[in-house]
Formats: C-alpha cells, structure tokens, sequence
C-alpha cells in the first residue's frame, strides 16, 4: 500500500483508533497522560526524555525555547477509544513523527501500568488533507462535538479531553495555536458549534 506524502506547511485531520475498539483511556490519569505525550512530542528532539521530564515536573515552555516544533496543534479530542487532531505539519515527515513518537509512548506505557504485551493501535494512523478555511472550521466543530454525539457528555463543554474550551477562551493559553489560522471570536465560535 502506497503511503501519501504528508506536505509541510499542510493542514491535516490526524485520527486513530484502539484495536478492536479497546477502551485505551479508562480514567484521567490516563487521559492527561495522552495529553502530555501530546503536547511533549509536538517538539523536535527534545533534550530530555519524557519520562525524567515528568519527574522534574518541567513545564513545556523549559523545551520549547530550545528546540523547533514538528506540529502545529490546532484541535484535538481524546475519545475513550480513539483520538483526533488538527494539525499542521511545520517540518518534513513532521507529522508522521510525531504520531510515531506520542503513540509509541502511550503504547509503553499503558502496556506496563495494564501488564499487557502487544499493539494498542489499529495499524498506522490516517490523515486527510484540510483543503479549505470552510472545512476546517466544520471539522473543528466536528471534533469537538464527538464526545457529546457519542452521548459520553451532554455538552461538549463538560468533556475535559478536547481543546473546545481553549476554543471558547479569549486569552490563547493552552495546548493548541490556531489564532493565525482561524480568525474567529470565542462567542462566534460557540454559536457555531451549538
């Protein structure tokens, strides 16, 4: 099978699942875990492994100075059973490192803290090319109402595991950068998703 190449400077959907629909987040731990692994592995060869970087409870921010970034977050949802994210590729095969580097790391982990061996993964992650301001804003809208159409929250507010209220918060604070790609305000934002 011929893998498409990812282009830098693209936009992509980034998404991918558990083997057998395995629930792979079970609780927050779990969830922030992925979340971290998330935001450590957008960086480009970080100076530290993740693992010392929990221990020395560092902050992003101490990596980020140092080192160029693979991706560019730009929404994200992490599902009991599946991921998705936004993402723009700043660097060749920036994104296929990325996901390579944070699913791995998930994977080590999760088999260790559940004592079990093997893939955690269904096969290597998909990716569609964002070819429009249009359906980026609709896939965003997408993304974050998937914990609520899966009926796992009433409202996309109460999931905790999406970037929706970074979304809905004017001050750009937090894992994702989209200012310079969607020029939308956080009440237009939440008019649109509801």
């Amino acid at each position: 099978m011929k893998i498409r190449r990812i282009i830098t400077g693209e936009i992509y959907h980034v998404y991918t699942k558990s083997i057998a629909e395995y629930e792979i987040f079970n609780n927050n731990f779990e969830y922030s875990r992925m979340r971290e692994v998330i935001e450590y592995y957008k960086i480009e060869r970080p100076f530290v492994r993740f693992s010392r970087f929990k221990e020395r409870n560092m902050q992003i921010e101490q990596l980020e100075a140092d080192v160029k970034g693979l991706i560019q977050i730009i929404c994200y949802c992490i599902m009991p059973t599946h991921i998705h994210l936004v993402l723009k590729q700043l660097k060749d095969k920036g994104i296929s490192v990325f996901m390579s580097n944070a699913l791995n790391s998930y994977s080590r982990y999760f088999n260790i803290k559940h004592n079990r061996k093997g893939p955690l993964w269904e096969g290597r992650f998909k990716e569609v090319l964002v070819q429009t301001d249009e359906q980026l804003l609709h896939l965003t809208r997408y993304i974050h109402l998937n914990p609520a159409t899966a009926y796992i929250v009433n409202n996309p507010e109460d999931w905790r595991w999406s970037s929706y209220k970074e979304y809905l918060c004017d001050n750009k604070t937090g894992l994702c950068k989209y200012d310079d790609i969607l020029d939308i305000s956080a009440s237009s934002y939440k008019k649109f998703v509801e």
